[in-house]
């Protein structure tokens, strides 16, 4: 909210009309507000430089506005300084309507639109006209070199106010390179599948993917979203599927990008409850090691695998206290099981949903069919007020409530501050990661001690200890990979744990001195491990 915005809108009859309809509470903390809002953050900065054209309005001497469409390529209209944005003014119908207005009242006001993320900023300014022969450097500066139109002077505005403008009732479009980006990944598998059809079916492998004891078979295949895909599974005989509670996730076959057979842990979306069918939603990280791109080209309706049997490290509690769930992307997949749970069970729970925006938020349209009143979205596209704020989710949650929270580490970082600022108990806040935190620039090489037999393995950047106790061929007990579940939990003999599960209670930690394996490092040079 700007201050400067209300200063310049918030004449006496707005505040009058404000008042008639029962607004003008609300848009007091305008008036009040500590930030003037009248330098563009980078923020701003970026919206700004990517659109291809915006509104401007500007007054006439006789008192009537005009408003005029200005495009061009994306970012002729650029940001001078914090408080300064210009373009260069392109030959038009040459009635000059809107030059001539601001040669005598340089008032004007722009709205920049994003149709594709439904975002709208809106620019107050007092804008002066600029010719070539006064300001030959400015006007270069300003000119787009690839874009064939004559430059007949320069508008430059100096920026009075902005504001974020609701995204309610902007309708989405799309420009032919959105389409295009959009498009491309299903373009891509529809070239895949041509080929896989023209591939003879003697030359195709009948044996099963991975070497797990539950057989399952591809049975659906639908795009959630342009980088996420949901299979669907279903056992190879036709029989039900094993037990599940919410939360649980499948062991599934994987081959990585420098060709090494390897699984991934994928949590199971659907609904626990059905036993004919498990449902599982893949994000395409094509910077990755290539286990999610190996699923998106390779698995599809007939694939035949060979998968672990589901584990749950990340139970829904049992008794009737309220349940918060937190998702970041991908990371609803666990959660839509839970919501699931909860709405058949009549307990109460809110689901808060987070993504750049709503096209990439897997499951949205169901998860807003079956959950109307439990959803609350956050898209960060909106800009700054409509982000996900944790510690306000926090502060005003039911009392007694269990949070669940599953997505990227930075919200996972920001539960566990708010957590901890809350002096929330350790059981009232789970995890669930949906990869490895990333590495730190802390990160340094040490050396892991194995007390029973001696051997001491030295463990580099980039690879945890986990990794380089199976490749020395010892075999410890594992399950996530992320430091969700505790399964590899070992006991620290000597030395001092650089801890970074989410799973591990202070006592364990402390009492018991127990390291996650997968996750966790070392903060000097030695670990003494009781294995």
């Amino acid at each position: 909210m700007g201050r400067a915005f209300a200063d310049i809108a918030f004449t006496p009859s707005v505040k009058a009309a404000q008042t008639r309809y029962g607004s003008r509470q609300s848009n007091r903390a305008y008036e009040v507000s500590g930030d003037r809002q009248d330098e563009l953050t980078e923020y701003e900065q970026e919206f700004i430089a990517q659109r291809d054209g915006f509104y401007q309005a500007t007054v006439s001497e006789t008192g009537w506005p005009y408003v005029q469409f200005r495009g061009g390529p994306p970012g002729f209209l650029k940001v001078i300084d914090r408080k300064t944005i210009g373009f260069a003014d392109f030959r038009g119908n040459i009635q000059y309507l809107s030059v001539g207005n601001i040669l005598a009242d340089g008032r004007v006001a722009l709205i920049l639109m994003d149709h594709a993320n439904q975002r709208r900023l809106k620019v107050w300014g007092r804008a002066r006209v600029v010719h070539r022969a006064e300001d030959p450097g400015l006007l270069a500066a300003l000119e787009i070199s690839t874009y064939a139109a004559r430059v007949e002077r320069a508008i430059v505005i100096s920026v009075e106010a902005f504001d974020w403008n609701c995204p309610q009732h902007i309708t989405r479009r799309f420009t032919e390179a959105e389409i295009r980006e959009s498009l491309a990944p299903i373009i891509a598998e529809l070239e895949d599948l041509r080929g896989q059809v023209r591939t003879p079916a003697s030359s195709r492998d009948p044996e099963p993917l991975g070497d797990g004891e539950l057989r399952l078979v591809v049975t659906g295949v639908r795009i959630l979203t342009p980088r996420v895909r949901a299979y669907e599974l279903r056992t190879a005989g036709g029989e039900p599927l094993p037990e599940i509670e919410a939360g649980a996730h499948l062991t599934v076959p994987v081959h990585l990008a420098n060709g090494v057979e390897s699984t991934h842990h994928y949590s199971i979306a659907s609904d626990p409850d059905d036993p004919t069918r498990w449902e599982i939603a893949v994000l395409r990280e094509d910077d990755a090691q290539g286990g999610s791109v190996f699923v998106h080209k390779h698995y599809g309706v007939g694939t035949s695998l060979a998968c672990g049997v589901p584990r749950n490290g990340f139970q829904l509690h049992a008794d009737r206290r309220p349940a918060v769930l937190i998702a970041g992307g991908i990371g609803i997949s666990p959660l839509k099981a839970m919501a699931h749970v909860l709405k058949r069970e009549d307990r109460r729970f809110t689901l808060h949903f987070a993504a750049h925006s709503s096209g990439e938020a897997p499951y949205l349209c169901e998860l807003r069919r079956e959950f109307p009143g439990a959803m609350r979205t956050h898209w960060s596209s909106l800009g700054r007020d409509a982000r996900m704020d944790i510690d306000l989710i926090v502060r005003t949650a039911p009392a007694e409530c269990v949070f669940y929270v599953c997505g990227p580490a930075r919200m996972l970082a920001a539960m566990q501050a708010a957590a901890e600022k809350a002096e929330l108990p350790e059981e009232r806040v789970r995890f669930e990661r949906f990869a490895p935190p990333q590495a730190s620039a802390d990160d340094h090489s040490f050396e892991v001690q194995l007390r029973r037999s001696g051997a001491v393995l030295p463990v580099p950047v980039g690879k945890s200890i986990l990794e380089v106790l199976l490749e020395a061929d010892v075999r410890p007990s594992y399950d996530c990979r992320t430091g969700t579940c505790g399964t590899c939990a070992t006991r620290v003999l000597h030395g001092e744990a650089d801890h970074r599960d989410l799973v591990l209670s202070k006592a364990e930690r402390e009492r018991d001195h127990l390291i996650c394996t997968c996750v966790s490092r070392c903060v000097g040079d030695l670990l003494v491990l009781d294995m």
